[in-house]
C-alpha cells in the first residue's frame, strides 16, 4: 500500500471520528496530530492525511454544496457515514490537490469504499466523483 493511500485512509478515520463523535473536524485532527505525534514510525504518511483533513476542514461547505448538488436524492444526513468521508476526500483531491489526477483520486475514493462500506457505496462514489469531474 503506498503512502497517498495509507495517509487516505487516516484521513477517513479522522474524519469518521468527528462525524461518528459528534465532535468538530478541527478538534479530531488535533487529537490524531497528537496521537500521530507519539508515533512516529507511522509520520510517512501523517503528512498527506492531514493535508486532506485540514483541505477538508478548509473547504467544507464548497465541499458538501457539491455533494448535495450531484447526489441526485441523497442529503448529506442520508448517506453513510463512510460514503460522506469519503466523498469529501475524493472531492478534495479532485478540486484543491493538482499534483493528483482526477482518475487517481476517483479510483481511490471507490477502492475505499469497496473495502470499508456498503455493497452500493462504490458505484455511488465513482458516480458522483465521476459527475464532479466531468463537470470542472
Amino acid at each position: 500500500m503506498s503512502a497517498r493511500t495509507k495517509a487516505r485512509k487516516r484521513a477517513l478515520d479522522v474524519l469518521y471520528v468527528a462525524d461518528i463523535r459528534e465532535i468538530s473536524m478541527t478538534d479530531a485532527l488535533v487529537m490524531e496530530t497528537t496521537r500521530a505525534m507519539a508515533q512516529p514510525e507511522r509520520n510517512s504518511s501523517w503528512g498527506y492525511a492531514r493535508e486532506i483533513v485540514q483541505g477538508v476542514i478548509d473547504h467544507r461547505s464548497e465541499i458538501d454544496e457539491l455533494i448535495e448538488t450531484y447526489s441526485q436524492g441523497w442529503s448529506l444526513n442520508r448517506m453513510p457515514t463512510l460514503d460522506r468521508a469519503i466523498l469529501r476526500i475524493g472531492i478534495w483531491e479532485l478540486g484543491h490537490n493538482d499534483e493528483i489526477p482526477d482518475h487517481v483520486a476517483i479510483s481511490e475514493a471507490v477502492e475505499l469504499a469497496q473495502s470499508l462500506s456498503t455493497d452500493d457505496s462504490a458505484v455511488f462514489v465513482n458516480g458522483l466523483l465521476g459527475r464532479i469531474a466531468a463537470s470542472s
